[in-house]
């Protein structure tokens, strides 16, 4: 009974002030003049990451540890190409984009660089066109090339896409898809016309002439944007650096 009340009277060990009495005041100057370097060790780090994503880089390769590379992240230009086309996007090097570009890619960079022993370059950027002209904050994706015509998938941010937006950019993948639009407004125009109102007896044959007449107008105002606007198909543009396209 004597030893258990003699072990009831003494206190527990903390840990932090057994630490804090350790340390030294000349040891904490130390400690903080090493902290203070490392810190703008990481400051200098991140602006040199930021600079390089905004200066002109054609590399096409990055000798990644392929051991470290997570297989989920890693696409080829072709898979890149296709969603380009589908929705519409680009896919051009860093120094193009005019959006800015978060302190959580940065520091994924970072990370990376870290963890495989490199300096990253050649980086690609996956985002809608106007972003590459105007700041705005729909789903940018940062991609790094590997080599052979692959990429690795550094960051994402930003809002998702509008889930319509594959359909609305249908028709402007290539001629073949706005010339069915155009087709299929004329029909329906023309069909929305109501009988007699060109002639007193209707027929086939003036439903025919009202929809080519309805087809050559679309078709002209079609024609007369997208020259005017020097725009062209998604097919055309997806990696086009150029601004009128």
């Amino acid at each position: 009974m004597r030893y258990t009340s003699n072990y009831m009277l003494l206190n527990k060990v903390n840990l932090e002030k057994k630490l804090s009495g350790t340390v030294s005041e000349k040891d904490q100057i130390r400690f903080l003049n090493d902290l203070y370097q490392i810190l703008e060790q990481d400051s200098k780090s991140r602006e040199e990451i930021g600079d390089n994503l905004k200066k002109k880089d054609t590399s096409l390769t990055n000798s990644f540890n392929l051991d470290l590379l997570q297989t989920n992240r890693i696409y080829h230009v072709d898979q890149i190409k296709k969603i380009c086309v589908d929705y519409r996007l680009r896919f051009l090097p860093s120094n193009y984009f005019k959006g800015e570009i978060p302190a959580e890619a940065i520091s994924e960079i970072k990370k990376i660089e870290v963890s495989h022993d490199i300096k990253l370059q050649g980086f690609r950027i996956l985002a809608p066109s106007k972003l590459f002209k105007l700041e705005d904050k729909d789903d940018p994706i940062l991609f790094a090339p590997i080599g052979n015509d692959y990429f690795y998938l550094i960051h994402k941010w930003g809002n998702d896409l509008h889930p319509l937006r594959k359909w609305l950019m249908w028709p402007f993948k290539n001629i073949v898809n706005l010339t069915c639009l155009v087709v299929a407004l004329s029909y329906l125009i023309a069909l929305s016309i109501p009988d007699g109102l060109f002639s007193k007896n209707s027929s086939n044959a003036q439903f025919f002439i009202i929809f080519f007449f309805m087809f050559k107008c679309s078709a002209a105002v079609v024609i007369f944007y997208g020259f005017a606007l020097g725009k062209n198909f998604s097919n055309a543009i997806w990696n086009n650096k150029y601004f009128n396209s």
